[in-house]
């Protein structure tokens, strides 16, 4: 939901890209804040690294005015950072998750590109404030209540800043079709990482943390 409305920022605002840089570190942080934190112990360094490189990278493409590529970034951070929160001394990061990870980030972003043209992605905006409520199917998410509730009114907030924000003077799409491109794409990514192996119970033990 952040990187849509991230990217629904950097698709649609007309203000110079430095303007956009800090709404663009706060949903980085705030990703990692939600990957890491959760696991109750601080990223070792190169997990840290990892994910916060590609990041500092893609800045001084944004300054370059390519901040598009920024944005694209946030659609499959939330699955990188949860491939990296299961990479151990114990558990090497698998290459070919890796290239799985980067095959889907590429679709990822050719669906919110060409979005505009074919705007069969667009409703997967109406997605984000549905998928909290069937995830409440499921006893442990049900235990959650205050985190089902702030995903809900996340994505509900999604939905509503998309149909007021005017489509700027030559563009070829609204708000909400650029949106709806990028919440389609990032749920996909998304949906593949909740699928990745976890950790073994022992392993977590050892490591103090319950992943």
């Amino acid at each position: 939901m952040i990187a849509s409305l991230t990217l629904l920022v950097f698709g649609l605002s007309q203000v110079p890209v430095i303007q956009l840089l800090p709404w663009y570190v706060v949903a980085y942080l705030l990703i990692g804040a939600c990957i890491f934190v959760p696991t109750r112990r601080p990223p070792s360094l190169r997990q840290a690294t990892a994910f916060l490189l590609p990041g500092a990278l893609l800045v001084v493409l944004a300054l370059l005015n390519f901040g598009l590529w920024a944005g694209g970034w946030l659609l499959g951070l939330p699955a990188w950072g949860l491939l990296l929160s299961r990479w151990t001394p114990a558990n090497p990061l698998p290459v070919l998750q890796v290239l799985k990870f980067l095959g889907l980030l590429v679709l990822g972003l050719l669906i919110f590109t060409f979005n505009v043209i074919f705007v069969v992605f667009s409703p997967g905006l109406f997605v984000l404030p549905i998928v909290p409520l069937v995830r409440l199917a499921y006893p442990e998410y049900r235990a959650r209540p205050f985190q089902a509730g702030v995903e809900v009114l996340l994505g509900l907030a999604v939905v509503v800043l998309a149909f007021p924000i005017p489509t700027p003077e030559g563009s070829w799409s609204s708000s909400w079709i650029e949106a709806g491109g990028a919440a389609t794409a990032g749920l996909m990514i998304e949906f593949w990482a909740c699928g990745l192996p976890r950790r073994s119970k022992r392993l977590q033990l050892n490591n103090g943390a319950i992943v």
